[in-house]
C-alpha cells in the first residue's frame, strides 16, 4: 500500500516504458464508481509534469449509441447496458485505430452527450506520433476493443462499493437514492457482473489498482508491461 501520489507515479513510469511506434493507448478500465475517471485525470496531469509527450484525454462515456438504437434488450436491463449502450465501433474507428498502427492519427474523443441524449460536433484533432491517449470507461477489454489498447490499467473495488458511491453519487440527479440504488441493483451491477463473468477483465490487465480506499490505493503488477 502506498500513498496516492506514490501509486499515480508508478502508473505513470509504467506508461512511459510502454514503447510503440504509434500513440500509445492506455485503458483505464473497472465497473461504475470504481473512480476511472479521476484517476485517469490525475494520470495525466502526473505524465504532463513528467514528459514532454502529447497526452489525450478520452472519456468513453462520449461513445454511448442514441437510445433509439437500442434495440434488442429492453433499454434498462443489464443486458442492454452490456451489449447496446456503448458504440464499440466508432470508439474503434474513429479514436483508437487513428491512433494505432497504420492510422493517420487523426482522431475524435467524443461523439455524444455522456447521457446519449444528444450528438457532439467534437473536432478531428491529429495527434503527435509520440503522444500517449489516457482513455477511461467501462467495459474495455470487450473483445471489440481489446487489441486496440498498449497498455491495460483496471480499477477495481468490489461490488457492495460500486453500489454505496454510485448511489451517493447518482442520486443527486435521480429522484432520489432509492431510484439510484435501484438503477445499480438492477441494471448497472448485473450489467457489469456480465463483463466480469466473460472476459475477467481484473486479471488481464497488466495492471490492477485496488480503489476501494482511493487515499492508499493498491497497484499490483499483473504481468509485464508490453
Amino acid at each position: 500500500m502506498g500513498s496516492r501520489a506514490e501509486v499515480l507515479g508508478e502508473l505513470a513510469a509504467e506508461v512511459l516504458r510502454v514503447e510503440r511506434e504509434h500513440p500509445v493507448r492506455v485503458a483505464v478500465d473497472g465497473c461504475s464508481a470504481a473512480g476511472k475517471t479521476t484517476l485517469a485525470d490525475e494520470l495525466a496531469d502526473v505524465l504532463r509534469r513528467r514528459t514532454d509527450r502529447e497526452i489525450i484525454r478520452a472519456g468513453l462515456d462520449y461513445f454511448k449509441r442514441a437510445p433509439e438504437l437500442r434495440t434488442t434488450y429492453p433499454l434498462d436491463s443489464p443486458e442492454s447496458y452490456y451489449y447496446e449502450v456503448y458504440d464499440n465501433e466508432a470508439i474503434r474507428t474513429r479514436l483508437l485505430e487513428p491512433l494505432g498502427p497504420d492510422g493517420d492519427r487523426r482522431y475524435t474523443t467524443a461523439i455524444r452527450q455522456p447521457n446519449a441524449a444528444g450528438a457532439l460536433d467534437a473536432p478531428v484533432r491529429t495527434a503527435a506520433p509520440q503522444a500517449i491517449l489516457i482513455a477511461d470507461g467501462c467495459f474495455l477489454q470487450r473483445p471489440e476493443l481489446d487489441d486496440c489498447w498498449d497498455l491495460r490499467i483496471y480499477v477495481h473495488i468490489s461490488f457492495e462499493t460500486v453500489l454505496r458511491r454510485g448511489t451517493e453519487r447518482d442520486a443527486a440527479w435521480m429522484d432520489s437514492r432509492e431510484a439510484a440504488a435501484h438503477r445499480y441493483r438492477t441494471r448497472y451491477i448485473p450489467g457489469e457482473r456480465l463483463y466480469i463473468d466473460q472476459i475477467n477483465p481484473a486479471d488481464r490487465a497488466q495492471l490492477l489498482v485496488n480503489n476501494e480506499n482511493p487515499a492508499a490505493p493498491i497497484l499490483h503488477r499483473r504481468q509485464p508491461t508490453p
